[in-house]
């Protein structure tokens, strides 16, 4: 059996590993890589919300009650937490782009498999395994983002990248308004299948993390291809890379779930999964129940409650836009509290003076969206930067 020696057992190495990826400007390469995995991203909110824009349609067709509908929609998020947890780990153990290859590709055949269901049990069925990739791609391609980029002006790099999920979560708004009308609800499920072909380009283009083959010990491989970055670089900028810099990276042992726990990092544990249940219980309990509120309670028509349910992703929009243009300005921890204390006070003005009309609820919701949306995609940058490379994926 062939084996592998820990990064503690040749420090200098992994210092030198970290050093030249800490030189590295952000070139051509760099925002390629970015663009093929933001597309993942893009898709992967948009098959994540194109279920909000579908059940108004289904829910008078298929004759859906209440539950019905909730069950629907959660089973894709419980998906999505078993996909999370069980692709980290993969990708702990097998790399980043191929573990992040798999979930594309399981994704985007259950949404294929979305688009053919025939009743609501089967549908039921494909979103729940969909949910699986869905929640395995964003964080390991986030993982990925963050290691190929050196520390300085990190978080402006990552939440650019980030932007992406909620530009798709728009896209779902926009395309959702007409193509369902128009269309029909499958053509929703399968327009987000397309991110299949982007495998070919993840296999070309995108070189395991050089950061995690060394954490793994696998020096050749890390060296191999942190050298086509550097050739990809200097081909871009016409320019000889600087010295390396630097660095003394961490030496430990490959990290377990038991560590995540342990007493060196129980409290940022802690903490990030607050901020990530948080986040996402208000983010994904506003947008994805919103069309079909406004279509069943107020009444709206159709196009009225999807045109509602746009204008709230396009306010989330310009707040995580507003976030990855300051964040490294004003920091982490100022923004957090900022976005908690923004989205609780839009929350806490609608339960006092009560939904009453759908104008009040739009401008209190999309307030809070606001809001919430920079702690979505803010948590993804800032999880990985509270642990070493070693851990950042489990």
């Amino acid at each position: 059996m062939l084996m592998h020696a820990s990064s503690g057992d040749n420090p200098a190495r992994l210092d030198d590993i970290v050093g030249r990826i800490e030189r590295l400007p952000i070139s051509t390469w760099h925002v390629k890589a970015r663009v093929i995995i933001g597309t993942a991203t893009f898709f992967d909110a948009f098959d994540a919300l194109a279920i909000a824009f579908v059940l108004p349609v289904l829910a008078p067709l298929w004759k859906l009650t209440a539950p019905q509908i909730g069950l629907m929609i959660s089973v894709g998020y419980l998906g999505q937490l078993v996909g999370a947890l069980a692709f980290g780990w993969l990708a702990q153990k097998h790399g980043r782009v191929k573990t992040m290859i798999w979930a594309v590709l399981l994704f985007t055949s259950m949404s294929i498999g979305c688009a053919v269901a025939w009743d609501y049990n089967s549908l039921l069925a494909f979103r729940t395994l969909q949910g699986l990739g869905l929640g395995g791609e964003v964080p390991i391609a986030a993982v990925y983002i963050s290691e190929i980029a050196k520390a300085k002006g990190r978080g402006r790099f990552v939440l650019l990248y980030e932007l992406i999920f909620p530009i798709g979560l728009v896209a779902a708004g926009l395309l959702g308004r007409w193509v369902v009308p128009h269309l029909g609800w499958h053509y929703m499920f399968l327009i987000g299948a397309i991110p299949a072909v982007l495998v070919v380009f993840m296999q070309r283009i995108l070189p395991e993390s050089p950061r995690w083959l060394a954490t793994r010990g696998r020096f050749a491989e890390a060296e191999a291809a942190l050298s086509y970055i550097e050739r990809e670089t200097e081909k871009a900028t016409g320019a000889p890379l600087p010295p390396p810099e630097p660095v003394v990276a961490s030496h430990d042992k490959p990290a377990s779930w038991a560590d995540l726990f342990g007493p060196r990092y129980l409290r940022r544990t802690l903490v990030v999964w607050t901020i990530w249940f948080s986040a996402y219980l208000i983010t994904y309990g506003l947008t994805v129940w919103l069309p079909t509120i406004y279509r069943t309670v107020f009444h709206l028509s159709l196009e009225d409650a999807l045109q509602y349910g746009l204008i709230t992703q396009v306010v989330g929009l310009a707040g995580t836009l507003t976030c990855a243009l300051s964040i490294d300005r004003l920091g982490r921890r100022p923004w957090f509290a900022l976005a908690f204390a923004g989205a609780a006070t839009a929350l806490c003005a609608l339960w006092l003076i009560g939904a009453g009309t759908p104008i009040r609820v739009l401008v209190l919701v999309s307030t809070a969206f606001f809001f919430s949306s920079v702690l979505s995609i803010g948590v993804y940058l800032y999880t990985p930067e509270l642990y070493p490379t070693r851990a950042r994926a489990i």
